[in-house]
């Protein structure tokens, strides 16, 4: 029988996504036999994260602050708010370097099965940061899922209801792909939303 704070390790080290009880129990092990100094920063990192961290009030997104970084850029373009599902997504829309506006980060999706619905995505917040004057467009950049169709879906409805400009993010043949190795799915939208040259 193992020692009752090893299996509150495995159990805590569950929560993350992906991780079962076998990875979960090869984590604690390694952490705890083979790198107890890799152990002990995360645990501190993990701990400072969780005293100091909170949601920019103006983008939703994680801040150390009232209002994150690029929400206090003045170089940032505020007539353009993008809004993604999670901090991840805006990541990645950040590593294109193609989109200079503002944000809003959902921090989920649409979900009625697991009991998220607009009041849980505070969808309220939205709404007002949509009503800036100096705001012209929407882009919705919620993932390509049924739950991130359905949100865009409802986000639309809403804004459009207060006349605001929205728009969604297109999708498509990747570049650099081959259509050969592309699913038909992928390509059938590709269609729809071709464009003119």
């Amino acid at each position: 029988m193992s020692p009752s704070s090893l299996d509150e390790l495995i159990e805590a080290l569950r929560c993350l996504p992906g991780v079962g009880p076998k990875s979960a129990q090869r984590m604690a092990y390694h952490l705890l036999q083979r790198n107890q100094r890799g152990a002990a920063r995360l645990s501190q990192a993990l701990q400072r994260a969780l005293e100091v961290l909170r949601h920019c009030e103006r983008c939703n997104t994680f801040a150390e602050s009232a209002v994150c970084s690029r929400c206090a850029n003045p170089q940032r373009d505020p007539a353009l708010l993008c809004v993604v599902e999670m901090p991840a997504d805006l990541a990645m829309i950040e590593q294109t370097h193609a989109y200079n506006g503002m944000y809003y980060v959902l921090m989920g999706r649409l979900s009625p099965l697991d009991g998220i619905g607009p009041r849980e995505l505070r969808l309220d917040r939205l709404i007002a940061r949509a009503a800036d004057p100096a705001l012209r467009e929407v882009i919705l950049a919620t993932n390509f899922t049924n739950e991130g169709e359905a949100t865009a879906h409802m986000i639309s409805d809403l804004l459009a209801a207060r006349g605001v400009r929205t728009s969604r993010l297109s999708r498509g043949v990747p570049v650099g792909g081959e259509l050969e190795h592309t699913d038909s799915g992928t390509i059938a939208q590709a269609l729809i939303e071709r464009r003119a040259l």
